[in-house]
C-alpha cells in the first residue's frame, strides 16, 4: 500500500498519530503484505559525538518501523505495544538511513518482526528483531 493515503500529518506514520513521528522525522513509505519501509532523514540533530547517526535516533527509527510491519495487515485499526527489542548496530552512518521490516509471524495478540536499517547507498548498518503486542484501536 502506498503511504500517502496514511501520512497526511508530520506526526502520522501510517495513519497513526505519534509525536514521536515528527520529532525525528520520520517518513512512512510503503506498508502492507506483513512489511514495511520507514525512512529517517539525515538530521544534525540525531548525531554522535563524531557527526554519525546516533544509536539511539536507529532505535527509535526501528521500533517504529518493526511497529508498523506489525500492525500492517490493518494499518489503521492497530496500535501496538513494544514486548521485547534486540538491536544490533553494524555501521555508522552520516545520511538519511531507511529500515524494512518484515513481520515473521502474527498470532492473536502477539507479533514477531524482524528489520534491517540501511544507508542510502544500500549499507547495512543495523539489525532488529521484536515482539510487539497488537491493542485493537477503538472507532472515534
Amino acid at each position: 500500500m502506498d503511504s500517502t493515503d496514511l501520512n497526511d500529518r508530520p506526526d502520522q506514520l501510517f495513519g497513526l498519530a505519534m509525536p514521536m513521528v515528527e520529532v525525528f522525522g520520520l517518513k512512512g513509505e510503503t506498508i502492507g503484505e506483513d512489511r514495511a519501509r520507514v525512512r529517517m532523514p539525515r538530521n544534525r540533530a540525531h548525531s554522535n559525538s563524531r557527526g554519525e547517526v546516533h544509536g539511539g535516533a536507529l532505535a527509535v527509527l526501528l521500533d517504529c518501523a518493526l511497529a508498523c510491519a506489525a500492525r500492517s495487515h490493518a494499518p489503521t485499526s492497530f496500535g501496538v505495544v513494544t514486548v521485547d527489542m534486540t538491536l544490533h548496530f553494524v555501521a555508522p552512518s552520516d545520511g538519511d538511513v531507511i529500515a524494512t521490516t518484515f513481520c515473521e509471524r502474527r498470532g492473536r495478540s502477539l507479533c514477531f518482526v524482524r528489520g534491517e536499517a540501511r544507508s542510502e547507498s544500500g549499507e547495512l548498518l543495523s539489525l532488529a528483531t521484536g515482539t510487539f503486542k497488537l491493542v485493537e484501536r477503538k472507532s472515534p
